[in-house]
């Protein structure tokens, strides 16, 4: 069960970090567009800032999913590192809990807010709407839920293949 659960999760951190990536360079696209039309062409488009933002909402928020299960987060360890072992096992396991409180209290309520905004329309960008724009919210925040569910069973999952990708330190 745990290997194939974690096989899985190797899978949608994959398409997390290629979503991301994505989101990423296209939103380094959309910015000199955006500028190239508003100073050179003078003539503002009213697409580019919307798709940036979205690109950087998406970036943002899948990015973290990534970044937590790659163990590359942030973290302060000046005190936990000098406690004893089992205190050091005590204390990560109370912050993956706290992990998942937040986490999962971060996708209630942005998934309270898609709901709301689903049928108001975005001006600048009349593709989506407000609650489609902000689908990174819940979609990131339910990747993290798993990949904390995933370190509270299994433990750390930094050292798997697929998370070394491009790792040469």
């Amino acid at each position: 069960m745990s290997e194939s659960f974690s096989k899985l999760m190797d899978k949608l951190y994959m398409l997390a970090m290629w979503v991301a990536g994505v989101s990423l360079l296209v939103m380094t696209i959309v910015i000199p567009i955006g500028i190239f039309s508003r100073y050179v062409l003078n003539q503002g488009e009213s697409w580019p800032e919307p798709v940036a933002i979205l690109c950087m909402v998406t970036f943002t928020f899948i990015g973290a999913a990534v970044g937590y299960r790659a163990g590359s987060h942030i973290a302060v360890n000046m005190l936990t590192d000098r406690l004893p072992a089992a205190l050091q096992r005590a204390s990560a396991r109370l912050v993956d809990l706290m992990m998942l409180l937040i986490t999962g209290l971060m996708f209630w309520y942005s998934y309270g807010l898609c709901l709301d905004l689903w049928d108001q329309p975005v001006a600048e960008f009349p593709l989506l709407t407000s609650g489609e724009t902000y689908l990174p919210l819940p979609i990131g925040s339910a990747v993290l839920i798993l990949f904390v569910i995933e370190r509270l069973l299994f433990g750390s999952q930094e050292h798997r293949p697929v998370v070394l990708i491009g790792n040469h330190g």
